[in-house]
């Protein structure tokens, strides 16, 4: 009886799901991601439904239909925002016409909050249901944000706990859904078969090294970091160094890696940053999502960074947290090393790396720690954030 009763509720999904279309802008290797996970779980609950947009190819992965690259916003800072100004600009306004002229069931801004929450206030106040998901950091930064955030979302989708109390403040809906990565990511990584299926040594040493897939980024820190990878190596010998990189950013890492001496030593393998991570023993990371992912693979990692000295400065007088990482701002301690502009030199961050290397405790104190974390963000995500998307387009 149960499965007489099942075909047609079945047909009904498939039926609705037909009907619905997404429109979705992710920006950068993280909002990918982020995006690839939500959009598997909104196939889930309606199947044959559209998505399109500006995305990568996680998304591509679950049927999207990319009108731009999620690469054209990828782009950090205020001034090297300014240096792209018109053609982001030039991208956010056709999209908004287009969108206006074609309205989707939902908007979905993931991440992305510079180019999401601007295309949000316009698309909500022509009547375009709209849900942002990764609620803007203003407990971090930039605190007078939430006026717009409220002009912006009919909901957000918040990854961390904390986060819909303080919205609820200013009046804006909101659904904690844990964090996608945080599912995905096993509670105890296989090492060992993440080292056999990268070629690496099954016992010794290996550091992750994640300069970030923003070519700024990389830029800035792909030579520190290598740099800093020699120096390390130099102490210890035997060490393996191993880089995810994102096909774009490639030959750019190949380069900096034989201007540190690296070439024939360090290996750098096309994407794969989890197994990347699954693998290694410790990480050397730009700050960011990939320190999330460092955290909820357990791995003891040092945070740096390094922007224009304007963005620095601009950035400094809006920091409302003393840490710029991930880990230790959920952990709400240091946890971790964070080293910043001038501090993110190869000595010192040779030195950070060393030091974690020669304290097997201090390893194991952090790993605990990260596993408290993990579970702090473990929930069903897929299902509260579709059942709170399902609830605005209905509304």
């Amino acid at each position: 009886m149960d499965s007489v009763r099942a075909e047609p509720v079945e047909a009904l999904r498939q039926a609705q799901g037909e009907r619905v279309r997404f429109a979705l802008v992710a920006g950068e290797a993280s909002g990918d991601l982020l995006a690839g996970l939500l959009l598997k779980g909104m196939h889930a609950r309606w199947p044959g439904m559209r998505a399109e947009g500006i995305g990568g190819p996680q998304m591509a992965r679950q049927g999207f239909d990319a009108w731009w690259p999620h690469e054209k916003l990828a782009v950090s800072g205020y001034v090297e925002v300014l240096r792209h100004y018109r053609e982001l600009s030039g991208i956010r306004n056709e999209l908004r016409e287009r969108l206006l002229a074609d309205p989707p069931s939902a908007f979905i801004g993931v991440d992305a909050p510079d180019f999401n929450l601007d295309l949000e206030v316009s698309l909500k106040a022509r009547g375009v249901k709209t849900v942002h998901f990764v609620c803007p950091s203003i407990w971090a930064w930039r605190a007078g944000r939430v006026e717009k955030i409220r002009r912006a979302a009919d909901h957000v989708l918040c990854i961390f706990p904390f986060e819909p109390e303080l919205l609820a403040r200013h009046g804006i809906a909101s659904t904690f859904v844990g964090h996608p990565l945080a599912d995905v990511i096993p509670m105890q990584p296989d090492k060992a078969a993440a080292r056999l299926a990268l070629g690496l040594r099954a016992e010794g040493d290996v550091l992750a090294i994640l300069p970030g897939s923003r070519a700024s980024e990389v830029q800035r820190l792909a030579p520190r970091f290598f740099e800093a990878a020699a120096r390390v190596r130099q102490a210890k010998p035997g060490i393996e160094l191993i880089v995810p990189a994102v096909a774009s950013r490639l030959a750019a890492l190949q380069d900096a890696a034989h201007a540190a001496g690296l070439g024939d030593i360090v290996k750098i393998v096309p994407g794969q940053s989890h197994a990347v991570l699954a693998a290694s023993d410790l990480a050397l990371v730009a700050s960011g999502t990939a320190t999330l992912e460092a955290a909820l693979f357990k791995r003891p990692m040092v945070i740096a960074y390094a922007v224009n000295w304007l963005t620095y400065r601009i950035m400094r007088r809006m920091q409302l947290q003393p840490w710029i990482g991930l880990p230790n701002i959920l952990c709400n301690h240091s946890v971790v090393p964070e080293l910043i502009q001038d501090e993110a030199n190869p000595e010192s961050l040779a030195a950070a790396v060393l030091e974690w290397l020669g304290s097997p405790a201090r390893m194991a104190a952090v790993q605990e720690k990260f596993t408290v974390l993990h579970t702090s963000l473990r929930r069903d995500t897929a299902t509260l954030a579709t059942d709170a998307i399902q609830q605005v387009i209905q509304s």
